[in-house]
């Protein structure tokens, strides 16, 4: 009887059972884990492999050549934001075959929201176990729309400072979140996996389960806001790369023209530079250096206003508006 509490076994009303259990790293060889075997023999090569497993999997058999199994295991996270890949993430695995699903080192809260009655009801209801494997896995998509929503506040900031005023550290807040999206979307995809797998096992026997289109529906809207939230940090990219082409251009006109500006002041200052004796007005004091002075300052004048009229100056020196995104 202990060893049948350890396994935390529910009977469904359908004639199939839900077994849960968490086996930590020095236990795969526990009285509960050799109960499972002994009880269930085609989770044998299942159980030995899951000691090594490090890594999402799938797998689906045909050990009778008739009735399929479908095992594997997933990686998932419970946190809203993602700070460290692995520590944030947890591998929870699961057996399925025509009379029991079997469910090992699922998190604390998702266990405990399985066990509210609602969901319970609706797993234990379910007509197979594969169709209560899709009744957990659509509770644990909530963790992925929940991690999304937060993901879209703050791409939302991102887009706000990128619109008030577009620093250079924002391309490094926009890789964040390009990288944080790229972790989502990578959980996402063994979830979608599961869809074809199954298909693959139960033909069209899943296209008539409302578990299993349920899930499929709320993952088509998870893959939905991972496409659009793609194509909105693509844009983003973009939009910073052309700001900060537009800059360069600007940069380096403007640069152009004040060396365009100053040409004259440089060509009279190297004339009037040289260790010569027989320059005009070098000896003339202070008369001369103010001659040279004004010289300079109106060739200078006279070549900005001439450059200015031909137009290509254009908006260039133009003083900014204060709100502007350049």
């Amino acid at each position: 009887m202990e060893v049948e509490n350890q396994l935390r076994v529910k009977r469904s009303g359908q004639g199939w059972s839900w077994i849960d259990l968490e086996v930590k790293e020095d236990e795969w060889d526990s009285p509960k884990v050799r109960r499972l075997r002994q009880n269930y023999p085609l989770t044998r090569e299942w159980l030995d492999a899951l000691p090594k497993m490090e890594s999402n999997q799938l797998s689906v058999r045909f050990p009778d050549g008739r009735e399929p199994i479908l095992y594997g295991s997933l990686f998932y996270s419970v946190q809203e934001e993602i700070k460290d890949t692995q520590a944030d993430c947890l591998l929870a695995h699961f057996f399925v075959s025509a009379d029991v699903l079997v469910t090992i080192n699922f998190d604390a809260n998702t266990t405990r929201v399985m066990n509210q009655k609602d969901n319970e009801i609706m797993l234990l209801d379910c007509p197979r176990p594969v169709d209560g494997l899709f009744v957990l896995t659509r509770v644990i998509l909530h963790y992925f729309r929940v991690g999304m929503d937060r993901f879209e506040r703050n791409l939302r900031k991102v887009e706000e400072l990128m619109k008030k005023r577009n620093r250079k550290y924002l391309m490094d807040r926009i890789l964040s979140a390009r990288f944080e999206l790229l972790h989502w979307s990578n959980l996402f995809i063994p979830f979608l996996e599961l869809v074809t797998a199954a298909r693959e096992a139960y033909l069209e026997q899943m296209e008539d389960s409302i578990p299993f289109r349920r899930f499929l529906y709320r993952a088509e809207r998870m893959s939905g806001l991972v496409k659009h939230y793609e194509k909105e940090i693509d844009t983003l990219i973009s939009i910073d790369d052309a700001v900060s082409g537009f800059r360069g251009n600007d940069i380096m006109k403007t640069l152009t023209i004040m060396t365009a500006v100053f040409t004259p002041a440089t060509v009279i200052g190297a004339i009037w530079g040289m260790n010569f004796d027989f320059l005009p007005w070098v000896k003339q004091g202070l008369f001369g250096f103010a001659l040279i002075c004004g010289i300079t300052l109106l060739t200078t004048a006279g070549f900005y206003i001439w450059i200015r009229a031909k137009g290509w100056t254009g908006d260039l020196l133009e003083v900014e508006e204060e709100n502007s995104n350049l």
